[in-house]
């Protein structure tokens, strides 16, 4: 028998001074089996982190991610059903990542594991050539002090400023400032 996604609610309080982004969101996470608290706390930062300030080219949702090997972890996808913003977890190989500049508008993968460096060097030249994509490294430490403060109901409040975000809970907080590695030319 197959174990079943636990299921996490999250209600947050976003504001994000860098876009002029606020406001509060209840989401509900399926954290799949095989999934840690670090994963699911870094979809739940991307989510803050990506937010649209409108919701009229659709609203950014979480996927099956780990579930569909064809969808990202997030995406935004207009009333058409296009893809306009596709959010990528972890290394994705190059294959992938050409798939999803091909399949949205823009593609974002965040990377959260120290081995980054190793991964990103073996692959930033074969992706020159993708004007759609931006990468990110979320160092380690901050993306480990992110996960210690899941909770199977949490509640987040969440400040971005400067490109950092304040994570804080009843639990603790975390301090997190992703290093762009590449940036979209849109």
């Amino acid at each position: 028998m197959a174990i079943k996604a636990t299921i996490y609610k999250a209600q947050l309080q976003i504001s994000d001074m860098d876009r002029h982004v606020y406001g509060e969101h209840s989401l509900t996470i399926a954290r799949h089996p095989s999934e840690t608290d670090e994963r699911m706390m870094q979809r739940v930062l991307a989510f803050a982190m990506h937010l649209p300030a409108d919701d009229l080219r659709g609203r950014l949702e979480f996927s099956k991610g780990l579930s569909d090997v064809d969808e990202p972890e997030l995406w935004q996808r207009d009333l058409t059903g296009e893809v306009v913003h596709w959010i990528e977890l972890g290394q994705p190989d190059e294959r992938r990542i050409r798939q999803a500049c091909g399949r949205a508008e823009r593609v974002t993968v965040i990377s959260y594991a120290s081995s980054t460096a190793v991964w990103w060097s073996g692959i930033e030249n074969k992706l020159s050539r993708l004007p759609k994509l931006s990468v990110w490294q979320v160092p380690a430490d901050q993306s480990q002090a992110l996960a210690a403060l899941a909770e199977r109901g949490m509640q987040l409040q969440i400040s971005i400023q400067d490109r950092t975000a304040y994570v804080s809970t009843e639990k603790g907080s975390a301090e997190i400032t992703p290093h762009c590695l590449r940036q979209s030319e849109g």
